[in-house]
């Protein structure tokens, strides 16, 4: 179940963290991964690391706020894999600090970068999807989408709109064969929570309120993807599939 092969991957975000996990997962299936990042080198040794492990994956730098440079770039990658077969719409910001001093550039900033920018490169994607007739296409969103917390106000904007999105295009795609999800990760050790996680009283807080009493690791989100990148997940569409370790279902 869930071969992948033959398949192509466009995974945003994921020179590190959930996004090299998510591509590490879809390249031991089969696919072909593209990996994507601001840094062209930090990117290339990602996917020098990717190529030891005898996963066919390709190289994509572009900044996803930057609409019309990854528009371009998917464009020139799909001269070289002629399909994306699945989307892992994964890159994303944060900004930390009070509501009351928020700056309103910052929250700008966020809500373009965590969901104007995903809208509009997950939308070109589909068209291509919709004229074959297939595609997966999965979003980050957030368990802060679902619990509110603190100095994250516009992380959560985005994130709860995010999640409707998935929704309103499942809705819209099915016919054409596409089904959209979103995968909303509790708290998991990455450099976007870097801050958190260094925190010892912010650990002890965790630890204490998730029922399996630790910290998420991106290869828990890898394997959600999996699933629901696959052939297999034809009947889930409009979902969002919380990995939290029981967070959000327990007091």
């Amino acid at each position: 179940m869930f071969d992948l092969s033959g398949q192509v991957a466009l995974i945003t975000g994921s020179s590190r963290g959930i996004g090299l996990a998510a591509a590490q997962a879809l390249g031991r299936q089969g696919a072909t991964v593209i990996i994507n990042g601001r840094d062209p080198a930090v990117l290339e040794q990602a996917r020098e690391g990717l190529a030891s492990q005898g996963i066919h994956a390709l190289a994509l730098p572009f900044d996803i706020t930057d609409i019309d440079q990854a528009v371009q770039a998917v464009d020139e990658v799909s001269k070289t894999v002629e399909k994306i077969d699945i989307l892992f719409s994964n890159a994303g910001v944060q900004h930390r600090e009070k509501l009351l001093t928020f700056p309103l550039p910052d929250f700008e900033r966020v809500v373009f970068a965590n969901l104007t920018a995903q809208w509009a490169l997950g939308r070109h994607i589909a068209r291509g999807m919709d004229a074959r007739g297939y595609g997966r296409i999965i979003f980050t969103g957030s368990i802060t989408a679902l619990l509110g917390r603190r100095e994250i106000t516009a992380y959560t904007a985005a994130k709860a709109a995010m999640h409707g999105l998935v929704r309103q295009w499942a809705a819209e795609l099915a016919e054409s064969g596409i089904t959209v999800n979103a995968i909303a990760p509790g708290y998991i050790k990455t450099e976007l929570t870097t801050k958190l996680w260094n925190d010892p009283e912010f650990t002890a807080w965790l630890e204490n309120r998730v029922p399996l009493k630790k910290w998420g690791d991106p290869d828990d989100i890898a394997a959600a993807l999996v699933f629901l990148a696959a052939r297999e997940s034809r009947f889930v569409t409009g979902q969002v599939l919380v990995v939290d370790g029981g967070m959000s279902s327990s007091m």
